[in-house]
């Protein structure tokens, strides 16, 4: 049988753990009497945590939006997660909230039990941070985004493409997806009739928040990572990069990774790689590095492009002294 103490911190832990809770299936699930139940949760109340109680059918517990923010109750791989997000958040991708992070990093780690507190140092010594090379979004903008697609409100926005064209749009926000690199929005684009993608970087001032919208299904069956994925490597010229390299399977394979493009094997000295999206630079780039004979099949653009380095390159070293 718990102590009153331990059953309260029991309790409160159950109620941050879920949105609602109906009252026997949390009496049994704390192994107390309904009536034992009423009164803790009158004793939580006295001590600041907005417990909100309904009644009928699907009444029951929940936690409500207060004045103050409760303590949190955190297990310890809750508080490890935690930490390493708060660690990641202050070098990450998203501007602003470095020096918060930091802060709400110290508070965790001052009230730590010494058992987190040595995984959390082993974790710090053994995760050496790497310069991002991705564009940082604006903390702001992204919370407004998140309030929008929680809410289903249109936003309006001015936007830049990868042309750099401007644009003012008004759209009805599904969500958002990070892909390592870059933060998108998923939204459906009436004007074009259509889902599209949004870089939240390129978004340029304030999202302006619009009425109402209806939800409508989501694109890829809810999975807006895979739609993304789908949307921005969709290749900027005629057909998908082609490269015939000369070398054997096996030894490219060690060295492009599988998101790099695909490989497949044409003879025991050669093999065929095909990529998604890539700027014409990095494909010249990558090309350059991997400091193997190839052949480019596709497509003319890469072909041109590649040309033009050539051309460049040539009278870079026409200028080079001695060059004859």
């Amino acid at each position: 049988m718990l102590t009153s103490s331990n059953r309260l911190l029991r309790l409160l832990s159950l109620l941050q753990a879920r949105r609602h809770w109906a009252g026997p299936d949390l009496a049994t699930a704390l192994d107390i009497h309904p009536r034992t139940l009423r009164r803790d949760i009158d004793r939580l109340r006295e001590l600041g945590y907005p417990i909100h109680a309904s009644s009928g059918v699907a009444g029951g517990y929940a936690f409500r939006a207060g004045h103050a923010l409760p303590p949190l109750l955190l297990d310890d791989d809750e508080a490890l997660a935690v930490a390493i997000t708060l660690r990641t958040a202050a070098t990450g991708a998203v501007g602003g909230i470095e020096e918060s992070a930091l802060r709400a990093l110290v508070k965790l780690e001052q009230v730590m039990p010494a058992r987190l507190r040595g995984r959390v140092d082993a974790l710090r010594a053994a995760i050496v941070p790497v310069e991002r090379g991705g564009p940082t979004v604006d903390a702001a903008t992204l919370a407004a985004l998140a309030a929008a697609c929680r809410d289903q409100l249109r936003i309006g926005f001015d936007y830049s493409d990868g042309r750099g064209q401007a644009s003012t749009r008004l759209v009805e926000p599904q969500g958002m997806a990070y892909t390592g690199y870059r933060w998108y929005l998923v939204a459906w684009d009436p004007a074009r009739n259509d889902w599209r993608t949004f870089r939240i970087d390129r978004i340029a001032g304030p999202a302006r928040i619009g009425g109402h919208f209806a939800p409508r299904p989501s694109p890829e069956g809810g999975d807006l990572r895979a739609f993304v994925a789908r949307s921005v490597s969709a290749p900027p010229y005629s057909e998908p990069p082609r490269v015939i390299l000369h070398a054997p399977l096996a030894a490219m394979a060690a060295r492009i990774p599988a998101s790099a493009g695909q490989l497949e094997a044409l003879d025991d000295g050669c093999c065929l790689l095909t990529c998604g999206t890539h700027s014409l630079d990095a494909l010249t780039y990558w090309l350059m590095a991997l400091d193997v004979e190839f052949e480019v099949q596709a497509p003319a653009e890469l072909r041109d492009h590649l040309r033009r380095v050539q051309d460049r390159l040539a009278r870079s070293l026409a200028r080079q002294p001695g060059a004859g």
